[in-house]
């Protein structure tokens, strides 16, 4: 495991995520953050996130949600995709991460997280000791807060970039 602050891979979008592979690789859990991950923030669920998850029930993955949000948001996005879900969950704190794990009966060893912010899903995911895949957000239109953490994300970014020799 690197720096707290690293994911374990980098990807453009959730959707390029190969899960056909990482199924084959032994992986069966699979926790989500919501919004810029699978759709832009305050989405409801689209055709592509509706497939995705559709697909992954198919494969044998069991998902969820883990988001910072308020459970009506968190309930409104998972109206179509039908799945378990943790709101208000805290993050980066690990504690609704392992939860997540017990409610599908995975451990660290065969759960990824997937979420586009450094400072609340990466951090907290490895905190946990789950695989990370960080994305790109899908909405570049943010909330203040959020930008002024997408500036301190860059730098993380710039080195973690640098260590794996992608700059």
């Amino acid at each position: 495991m690197g720096h707290f602050l690293y994911p374990d891979e980098y990807m453009p979008s959730t959707y390029q995520i190969d899960f056909d592979k990482l199924y084959e690789q032994g992986y069966r859990g699979l926790i989500f953050d919501i919004d810029n991950t699978l759709v832009p923030h305050g989405a409801p669920a689209d055709d592509r996130a509706i497939r995705l998850f559709a697909h992954l029930k198919e494969l044998g993955f069991q998902c969820v949600l883990l988001s910072n949000n308020k459970e009506i948001r968190v309930k409104m996005f998972n109206e179509k995709i039908g799945v378990d879900y943790i709101y208000k969950a805290k993050k980066p704190k690990p504690a609704n991460y392992r939860l997540a794990m017990e409610r599908m009966h995975t451990d660290c060893k065969n759960t990824l997280f997937v979420g586009d912010q450094i400072f609340t899903d990466v951090c907290g995911a490895n905190l946990a000791g789950i695989r990370t895949i960080l994305v790109q957000p899908i909405d570049p239109k943010e909330e203040i807060q959020i930008v002024l953490k997408r500036y301190l994300e860059k730098i993380v970014l710039f080195f973690y970039l640098r260590k794996h020799g992608k700059s």
